[in-house]
C-alpha cells in the first residue's frame, strides 16, 4: 500500500487594513457594563481588595515606624 497525497484547501482569515471596527461590541455601552459588574460583584471585590489594601497599609505604617525609631 503506497501513500497517496491528499490535496488540502487552506483557509486563511485576516483583517483588512481598511477595517476600522475590529471589536465594536466590546466598547459599546462600556460604562453600563462596568457599573453592572461592580454592583453585581461588590462583595467579592471587597473580600479581595480589603486584605490587599490592609496588608499594604500595614506594611507602609510599619516601615514608617521603623524609620522613625532609628532616627535618634
Amino acid at each position: 500500500m503506497g501513500k497517496q497525497p491528499v490535496k488540502l484547501k487552506a483557509v486563511v482569515y485576516a483583517l483588512s487594513p481598511f477595517q476600522q471596527k475590529i471589536m465594536p461590541g466590546l466598547w459599546k455601552d462600556i460604562t453600563t457594563k462596568i457599573h453592572h459588574k461592580v454592583s453585581e460583584n461588590w462583595i467579592s471585590a471587597t473580600l479581595l481588595l480589603g486584605p490587599v489594601i490592609g496588608t499594604y497599609s500595614y506594611a507602609q505604617h510599619y516601615k514608617e515606624e521603623e524609620k522613625l525609631a532609628h532616627r535618634y
